[in-house]
């Protein structure tokens, strides 16, 4: 493809525009319980199941599972009587709250609070800090403030980063040899 061509069709600037759609379809899966109520059924269901089960309205969660299944987050399969929806494994180790590799925690501290904090990037740029008042209500002058602002927020992150870590733990400790020492802390956070 030319130069030209790819001025005639910005397709990185169309997936750029639209990469936040794409997480908040992921995050909304997850705080709702969609994937959670898949594996736990041990079979597909309908739309109209998981909306039952989940207090949703069906025609939103058919939605947001057809979203999902654009994502490769779940399966669709077409029956006589309708479509019904199974997690993907990528779903199944990393999207529901039981696996040992679930990232649910962090995904659910960056729908929450680290979103919040990017709405007002346009701000932050301007001024020059952080934009944690206008997100949170707290003094923009404690970086810590919006982890921090409660118990309940701290734990939440906290599991955030214990998730992160069940992935990339073994890389972490892999790239530094260690064999000297008999504990690791982790002091930065």
């Amino acid at each position: 493809m030319s130069s030209t061509e790819d001025l005639d069709y910005p397709q990185i600037i169309l997936q750029y525009n639209s990469g936040f759609l794409v997480s908040k379809v992921m995050f909304t899966a997850c705080e709702l319980g969609v994937f959670d109520l898949l594996l736990e059924s041990g079979e597909p269901l309908s739309s109209d199941a998981i909306a039952a089960h989940l207090g949703t309205s069906t025609m939103g969660m058919e939605r947001l599972l057809d979203a999902c299944v654009g994502l490769k987050l779940l399966a669709v399969e077409l029956t006589q009587e309708g479509a019904l929806y199974r997690n993907t494994e990528i779903s199944n180790i990393y999207l529901t709250k039981s696996s040992p590799k679930s990232q649910y925690h962090i995904m659910m501290y960056y729908s929450n609070t680290v979103y919040l904090c990017w709405h007002y990037l346009a701000d932050a740029v301007r001024e020059g800090r952080n934009q944690y008042e206008r997100a949170f209500g707290i003094s923009s002058k404690d970086p810590f403030g919006a982890m921090y602002r409660s118990e309940e927020e701290m734990l939440k992150f906290m599991a955030g980063q214990n998730s992160v870590w069940s992935i990339c733990g073994r890389d972490v400790l892999a790239a530094f040899d260690l064999s000297s020492f008999t504990q690791v802390y982790d002091l930065g956070g």
